[in-house]
């Protein structure tokens, strides 16, 4: 079936080189990124499931980090950063079960977390394009402004943009890597033999 070519993928200029093991998986690549595409769909659909299913996990790789920590720590109880990493691992064993016993919670603290970071990030991308003004500022602009208006359109909406925001980036973000996997998995497909002996 041959791809049309308003969505043909770009092919790889002379010179490129790809790894012939690359080109024997490109199905495997494609369907991985539609999977991936296909969840994050579903997410973006249902993004307070994604929110909480989201936080779930996390508490839960906070919980393995907590283990390696304190295992890590005390398999060298005789090194001089002991006590940092069994504080590491602690502090991670909090976290961790609070994400875990209460996401609720932790969903609507890490929203207001991002929305922090998303104005605080974009206010100084706009103070810094428009001081300095360095080649291609002006996306750097454009790229500020957005973060400060996401920032403060999750800031107007919380607490009640915890329970969709971050469900609402896993799916933006799984359909973006998904779709990235398929123009990876077309372009390697389309790459000619002589391309990947050369």
């Amino acid at each position: 079936m041959s791809v049309p070519s308003t969505l043909a993928a770009p092919k790889p200029g002379p010179g490129v080189r790809v790894p012939d093991g690359l080109r024997e998986i490109w199905v495997f690549l494609i369907g991985m990124g539609i999977a991936l595409m296909f969840l994050g769909v579903a997410a973006i659909g249902s993004s307070m499931v994604a929110t909480f299913a989201t936080v779930v996990v996390f508490g839960v790789l906070m919980l393995l980090g907590a283990i390696f920590q304190v295992v890590t720590a005390l398999w060298g109880r005789s090194w001089r950063g002991f006590f940092l990493h069994l504080l590491a691992g602690v502090l991670y064993l909090i976290a961790g079960l609070f994400m875990i016993d209460n996401p609720v919670e932790a969903a609507l603290s890490l929203t207001f977390l991002i929305a922090a970071c998303l104005l605080v990030g974009g206010i100084l991308r706009i103070i810094l394009s428009v001081v300095e003004r360095f080649e291609g500022w002006g996306w750097v602009l454009l790229n500020g402004v957005i973060s400060v208006v996401m920032g403060v359109g999750i800031w107007r909406q919380w607490p009640l943009s915890g329970l969709w925001v971050i469900g609402l980036f896993v799916g933006i973000e799984m359909l973006f890597s998904g779709l990235s996997w398929v123009m990876l998995g077309l372009a390697v497909r389309s790459t000619p033999k002589a391309v990947l002996a050369a």
